[in-house]
């Protein structure tokens, strides 16, 4: 594939059955993309006991990154059942118990004094057992698999959130939370688990192409894996959850629905590799909003990466990247990633109700892939794309074939120069960025079928993907 700034390709999301101590039910699926956005990056620290926040990082002295020595194994969650009326009982049963909260951080700094064993804070409060709601079920059955990630480079610190993939302590997240955005190749990296417990990590694998990253908590046991829904499956108007710590506030919950799938977005991304990715050079400038990395300042970002995303309407702010989103049974349907800002320093903005998530499908295939390989890999169509809305003479919305790369995946399948791609497997493709994220979420190696127009007339071809060489 022609390998430069105005090219473009499709990746399907392909399911990935996970181990059974990763949570998973091994759902397989195609998985939902769209549009392109900035993406939510590292946040800074949240004070203890006030409700605003301090807006610019600060150093963090890598020594306090220490976790307790002997503590004790975080509690499994009860069984996650299934059925929301399931979910109720449990919520009912927890009345009580202390509130969201974990521990607090100021000016970038780990405060407080770690205590070697016991439990830290639960996570739920029930002041009414009798009146609690779907949204109290989901959080009781949630919060347990999801933790808040503090990481501290030579100069500068964030916090984030991550999902508990294993008992023994993998946990997914985004890359640009455990590298800062780019900034740190080697972190310092500390985790709190929802009810206070805390682990030092390192970090397994990272994929700046889709920015995800899985971390492995250090001598962690017992902990509460999360279930993964089908993404393939979602409806828009289903409902969502968002789950992490935003702006530092761990184990925090705000509610939405789906708004829209298949999206695809570009966000900028200062963790991508300084090689040619063959992105589309569709931007996002000029337009009404700006899709950023949360709590990154877009100025630091270098390159931007596409990719699949759901949308949702549930609030998502600085801290909320790596973090879960998830149905109303509770199990993950996508890794939060991104919001759309209105104007103004990404750094400093907030949620306006356009969030994004990397669909569970695509996620759990990249994250299988980094702890078994320590990478992942994704496809290369081989051919260069333009939104087919730009060319004059084309007929039909989707991504249109600029130039195909000889002995590339495109060529040997048949597509030529002119062809407009309009679906990549089940996934409906509106331009160019679609086309690359949807490409880019499928593993090296995959067959999809690709239906495009040549002449006014619609074609569908099975193509092989090559390996994106980073």
């Amino acid at each position: 594939m022609n390998e430069n700034s105005t090219s473009g390709e499709v990746v399907g999301s392909g399911g990935h059955d996970f181990p059974r101590s990763f949570g998973s039910r091994g759902q397989t699926g195609q998985t939902p993309s769209g549009h392109g956005y900035t993406g939510y990056g590292t946040v800074p620290q949240a004070p203890a006991a006030h409700p605003q926040v301090t807006t610019g990082p600060a150093a963090v002295d890598p020594a306090l990154l220490t976790a307790p020595g002997g503590s004790d194994p975080s509690a499994k969650k009860n069984g996650g059942p299934a059925k929301v009326a399931g979910l109720l009982l449990a919520a009912a049963l927890v009345g009580g118990v202390s509130g969201f909260g974990g521990s607090a951080v100021g000016n970038g700094v780990f405060a407080g004094p770690v205590a070697s064993e016991g439990s830290g804070p639960q996570t739920v409060t029930v002041n009414n057992p009798g009146s609690v709601n779907e949204t109290t079920a989901i959080a009781t059955e949630v919060l347990p698999s999801v933790v808040t990630i503090e990481v501290a480079g030579a100069q500068e610190s964030g916090s984030g959130s991550g999902v508990i993939l294993s008992e023994d302590g993998y946990v997914l997240t985004n890359a640009h939370v455990v590298t800062l955005g780019g900034a740190a190749s080697e972190p310092a990296i500390r985790v709190t688990t929802s009810d206070g417990k805390l682990y030092k990590a390192t970090i397994v694998g990272t994929d700046p192409v889709y920015d995800l990253a899985v971390i492995k908590l250090t001598d962690a046991e017992g902990l509460s894996p999360i279930d993964f829904a089908d993404s393939s499956e979602l409806n828009v108007g289903s409902t969502a959850v968002a789950v992490g710590a935003p702006l530092g506030l761990s184990n925090s919950v705000t509610t939405g629905v789906v708004s829209a799938l298949n999206r695809s977005i570009q966000i900028a991304s200062s963790a991508v590799p300084d090689t040619p990715t063959d992105q589309p050079d569709d931007s996002q400038e000029g337009g009404p909003f700006q899709f950023d990395i949360p709590g990154m300042e877009r100025q630091q970002a270098t390159q931007s990466i596409s990719i699949a995303v759901i949308q949702t309407d549930a609030a998502i702010n600085p801290g909320n990247s790596g973090g879960a989103l998830v149905d109303s049974k509770g199990d993950l349907i996508g890794i939060n990633v991104a919001i759309a800002t209105a104007g103004g320093s990404s750094g400093e903005s907030g949620s306006i109700g356009l969030g994004f998530a990397i669909p569970s499908n695509i996620a759990q295939r990249i994250a299988e892939e980094i702890i078994d390989d320590g990478a992942a890999t994704h496809g290369l169509l081989g051919a260069s794309v333009r939104d087919a809305g730009a060319v004059e003479d084309a007929t039909v919305a989707g991504a249109y074939v600029a130039e195909v790369t000889p002995n590339g995946a495109a060529a040997e399948a048949g597509l030529r120069e002119g062809d407009v791609v309009t679906r990549l497997g089940e996934v409906p493709i509106s331009g160019a960025s679609d086309l690359t994220a949807q490409v880019r979420a499928l593993a090296a190696g995959s067959t999809t079928e690709v239906t495009y127009v040549r002449n006014g007339k619609t074609y569908e071809i099975e193509v092989t993907l090559g390996e994106l060489k980073l």
